[in-house]
């Protein structure tokens, strides 16, 4: 029977801890395609994950970890095969589904995406459910007719997962680039990145929230919410749209129905969770093209192994990150 390492939480009573455990497969819960995880990434909702009062895991013990990249070692499903390389993120994958903190993993296979040529199992995971995020935003705000000659896109919480991704990728798009963050030390890398521009979260919202302000942006990358994303709404350009994917800033909007009336924008919301699979792949296939940002791979990423999990959640969860967090799974 094989064996192998994961990072496990258990509840108990009112508290929850987690820790690295040696389990076997039959630990794994039953499903179609079992995966040999080479890499994993650290996401903020993982860190949420390990706090008592969450209200997103239904049933403990859990291992987190919303995303991971592997070779299948067996599949029942004829959709995938022994040694194909494979993404998987989102959907109930470390939150109600053992996920990608453990060397091996067992996923439905309707949750499965085989890895788009053009990008390794180290890049998906650089990219994914924050990169996966950033791409979805800018595919949508294209849908809805955003172009780069059109005027600069606001990204907020720049210095985080989401927000870096997005603005390397625009910036790759040809787009002028305003990047807002809390963090002034971020400014440098932030501009190699591609930002034109990188603001305090301050200037974004302004001293007085107003449900109309003079028009600064054409669209903007959301990653935030909360009162600063009412101050972007009363700043959009005309038929302007911000694409939201956020609550680090809050789940309250207040804002009022004139941006809307008055101006036309478009409120875009981006869920990476249950997205259908058809527009997944497609987005993943421009992760691997048009929007692969691979030069700015090694500035974004930090390595580390399953022990060093534990520390790197605390961090991201007190916002002590940059980027993305990419864990290796020594083989």
């Amino acid at each position: 029977m094989t064996t192998f390492q994961a990072y496990r939480i258990h509840k108990n009573e009112d508290d929850v801890e987690g820790q690295i455990e040696e389990l076997s497969l039959k630990d794994l819960p039953k499903s179609d395609v079992l995966i040999e995880v080479h890499y994993s990434s650290v996401n903020y909702k993982d860190g949420i994950i390990g706090q008592p009062d969450n209200n997103m895991v239904r049933e403990y013990p859990i291992i987190p970890g919303i995303d991971l990249a592997g070779v299948v070692v067996k599949s029942q499903d004829k959709r995938f095969q022994k040694g194909d390389r494979v993404i998987a993120t989102s959907y109930e994958i470390g939150v109600n589904h053992y996920g990608g903190f453990s060397q091996y993993a067992n996923i439905p296979a309707d949750w499965v995406v085989p890895l788009p040529d053009g990008l390794t199992l180290e890049e998906s995971m650089i990219y994914g459910t924050a990169g996966f995020t950033a791409g979805l935003s800018i595919h949508r705000l294209e849908q809805n007719g955003l172009t780069a000659d059109q005027g600069p896109v606001l990204v907020t919480g720049a210095s985080g997962g989401v927000g870096s991704m997005a603005v390397a990728m625009l910036a790759k798009r040809g787009y002028n680039v305003e990047a807002s963050t809390g963090s002034e030390e971020h400014t440098e890398y932030l501009k190699r990145l591609g930002a034109e521009k990188v603001i305090s979260r301050e200037e974004v919202s302004g001293e007085q929230l107003k449900p109309l302000r003079s028009e600064r942006w054409a669209a903007a990358v959301d990653p935030v919410g909360g009162e600063q994303l009412a101050s972007v709404l009363s700043q959009l350009e005309y038929n302007g749209g911000a694409a939201v994917s956020g609550l680090t800033g809050g789940t309250n909007i207040p804002t009022q129905v004139y941006p809307f009336i008055l101006r036309g924008i478009s409120l875009i919301g981006i869920d990476s969770v249950n997205l259908p699979m058809e527009t997944r792949k497609k987005v993943w296939h421009r992760l691997a093209n048009d929007l692969k940002t691979k030069e700015f791979f090694d500035d974004m990423k930090v390595v580390i192994s399953l022990e060093d999990v534990p520390h790197r959640l605390e961090q991201i969860l007190a916002g002590e990150t940059r980027g993305r967090t990419i864990v290796k799974f020594d083989r």
